[in-house]
């Protein structure tokens, strides 16, 4: 799960960040309203959490600006407002839930993982890629009537090759989704997942281009 964080406070950010990595998702974290601006492809991620009080821009305006552009990005508002006219308030501009702060971590990361699997639900259930199944709502690959066991970023990476089979995907690419911008990972973390992928799957499954990146043949 890739998940775009709006948040100004540096602490309520880096905490968020670092207990939603260490479960398995990813966080682009972006500490205004104005650095949204530079970001074109909103697909990429699963899920906005948006902070009402940022520094620039009240989040209430940039919520209503997305919806206005046809934006069905799920947004989960988290806010220290905490009265019933401004929670309606957000709720009616498009808002797909509504935190308070201070709040529970384990509440937030549930709130999440529930908004992701509704999006799922408006996308197709089961990606299918020669005899593999692949369920982005429950996690899980399928060979035939096996389950196959993939860690949650080792997922992410076969998940996001096959939705792009065809394509060459660049190393910069793939640890952007993995890790987030300026995320942090170990210089051949990404040819151990492509190992661990080629372990379980089959050795002929992703093709390395040399010097570039990955991709699946187009089926």
């Amino acid at each position: 799960m890739r998940i775009l964080l709006v948040e100004d406070d540096p602490l309520i950010g880096d905490a968020i960040r670092a207990r939603l990595t260490r479960s398995g998702m990813t966080v682009d974290w972006l500490p205004d309203g104005a650095s949204l601006e530079g970001i074109t492809e909103l697909d990429a991620f699963d899920l906005m959490v948006l902070d009402l009080g940022l520094p620039d821009r009240d989040g209430l305006e940039i919520l209503r600006e997305q919806r206005a552009g046809g934006h069905s990005l799920p947004i989960l508002i988290l806010s220290a407002r905490y009265e019933m006219d401004t929670r309606v308030r957000g709720l009616d501009l498009g808002a797909d839930d509504y935190l308070v702060k201070p709040f529970a971590m384990e509440e937030l990361m549930a709130r999440c993982r529930a908004l992701a699997r509704r999006r799922g639900d408006r996308r197709p259930d089961l990606l299918q890629y020669r005899d593999l199944r692949i369920d982005p709502g429950s996690f899980t690959v399928r060979r035939g009537g096996e389950s196959i066991t993939l860690t949650p970023k080792v997922f992410a990476l076969l998940r996001l090759l096959v939705e792009n089979q065809g394509r060459v995907l660049t190393r910069h690419a793939l640890e952007d989704h993995l890790y987030g911008w300026g995320g942090e990972a170990e210089s051949n973390t990404l040819e151990v997942f492509v190992s661990q992928i080629r372990r379980k799957l089959g050795p002929d499954l992703i093709q390395t281009i040399r010097g570039v990146g990955y991709m699946l043949p187009r089926e």
